[in-house]
């Protein structure tokens, strides 16, 4: 494991703090031997790593952090193969009745990928640029529901029930890592105790337990100041929640303003930074009218400060993705009217939604595939985050969940990618079950156009106020 980088230094802290609860006596005196059921034959480890450098590095990094959500993996998503990976990758093939040999085929990696989506959208897990300071950060926003400033001027995300929290850290002004780390070492409280410890050039990390939680804290340096975060939980809730430090630790990026875009697998960065210079309304997504005062969107609106759609802003935003938008007055809009269903494997869809090309909003139908529960493959265009998924004889699967909002172009075209749909049965409470197989005859039945032409009335922009 390479401890240069500091989430190696987390990885590390687990499984140390894993094996030390296991093994209190021994772990300090030998290294942990491996495992005789997960550890691999060099000949199956060769062709394994073989198969995943055949990936590029965004499947690669992809295939890591779906791993974390699943709780098979608990080290860094950065793309390179170990025999961690391929333990990961094992113990995910055996829950899912798989040939455990590390090698994932394209069916296996789209149900990985699936039931990772399902797992960060459970949890509501976005990064998020934290205005206070300045750091990029993943929330499990349904888990950390509460949000406030903490006494040290950074945000807090607590649990409902207070028993999970996470600060970002400012560092004053006249603090070094040093100081910062001696103080963190220094601090007393009935049981704690410090499990993990390391201070580098550039980044501390302390990790550890008191008599009723866990903890974990670091900050990072650079040419902006220093900058943190801790995390502090109760201890009967490591089992569930450890896999989310993992997540969150994962995505910390310091001054990531200065960093060129990563691929990374889960919701786009909402922008809660005030603007500094007067911007105009951008569009962020798309609105399915479902009552004459009433629409839902998967848009990122939790980071917009004036939501609005053409003419009207919602007197009340209820839920957390899917939100609902209850206006004042009529939306001179149709309510939806469609039969609800699901995704078939292999479907073709249309995915239906505003797109903003040149300046200007305009509803667009771009053609999809299913390819496994949750994921559909599409080149989809930004602010068609909420769009209708339909599939061809009309019936709606479910809404694109959140895109980038701006995605990776190619000679100035969108290519197709995978991206996350947020089923029905989450939209509208549970959804009838269709038939598992796909009748071509069927789908043949209506054509694009008529079905986009039957949906237009019931949609609307989603835009976002300067």
């Amino acid at each position: 494991m390479d401890f240069s980088n500091p989430r190696a230094f987390m990885t590390f802290y687990f499984v140390l703090a894993a094996l030390t609860a296991l093994y209190p006596q021994s772990v300090q005196a030998q290294s942990p031997s491996p495992n005789p059921r997960t550890a691999a034959s060099d000949t199956a480890l060769d062709d394994a790593r073989v198969a995943f450098e055949a990936l590029s590095e965004t499947d690669r990094r992809l295939i890591q952090d779906a791993l974390i959500w699943t709780g098979d993996y608990n080290g860094v998503a950065d793309g390179t193969f170990g025999r961690q990976t391929y333990a990961a990758i094992a113990a995910y093939q055996i829950r899912s009745r798989q040939q455990p040999n590390g090698i994932l085929i394209p069916q296996a990696r789209s149900g990985l990928l699936a039931a990772a989506q399902q797992a960060r959208a459970a949890a509501g897990f976005m990064l998020v640029d934290d205005p206070k300071t300045g750091i990029r950060i993943g929330i499990p926003t349904k888990i950390l529901s509460k949000q406030a400033t903490n006494p040290s001027g950074g945000s807090r995300w607590q649990s409902a029930d207070d028993r999970i929290t996470l600060d970002t850290r400012l560092a004053p002004p006249d603090a070094t890592l040093q100081s910062l780390y001696d103080r963190n070492l220094s601090i007393q409280a009935p049981g704690r105790a410090v499990s993990y410890k390391v201070l580098r050039q550039d980044f501390f990390v302390i990790a550890g337990e008191t008599s009723i939680g866990k903890f974990y804290t670091r900050y990072s340096g650079g040419t902006g100041g220093l900058r943190g975060f801790s995390i502090g939980y109760d201890k009967t809730l490591a089992p569930q929640f450890d896999r989310f430090v993992v997540a969150i630790a994962n995505s910390f990026t310091l001054f990531p303003e200065q960093l060129a875009p990563a691929a990374v697998a889960v919701a786009p960065v909402p922008k809660l930074q005030p603007q500094t210079e007067p911007q105009a309304p951008n569009l962020i997504g798309t609105g399915i009218v479902i009552g004459r005062r009433q629409v839902i969107t998967t848009a990122p609106i939790a980071s917009c400060r004036d939501v609005r759609v053409p003419g009207l802003k919602p007197r009340q935003i209820n839920g957390r993705s899917p939100f609902v938008l209850e206006f004042a007055n009529d939306l001179n809009a149709q309510p939806l009217k469609a039969a609800h269903g699901v995704l078939v494997e292999a479907s073709p869809l249309l995915v239906i939604g505003f797109a903003e090309e040149g300046g200007k909003t305009n509803l667009s139908a771009m053609p999809a595939k299913a390819l496994n529960a949750g994921i559909i493959s599409a080149p989809l265009q930004p602010g068609m985050s909420g769009a209708l998924v339909i599939d061809m004889h009309g019936t709606l699967v479910g809404l694109a969940g959140i895109l980038p909002s701006m995605p990776q172009r190619i000679a100035g075209i969108v290519p197709t990618a995978n991206y996350p749909v947020v089923p029905v049965s989450d939209l509208f409470g549970t959804a009838p079950v269709l038939a598992d197989q796909w009748n071509e005859a069927v789908a043949q039945s209506r054509r694009a156009a008529d079905i986009v032409g039957s949906m237009r009335p019931s949609l609307v922009p989603i835009i976002c106020g300067p």
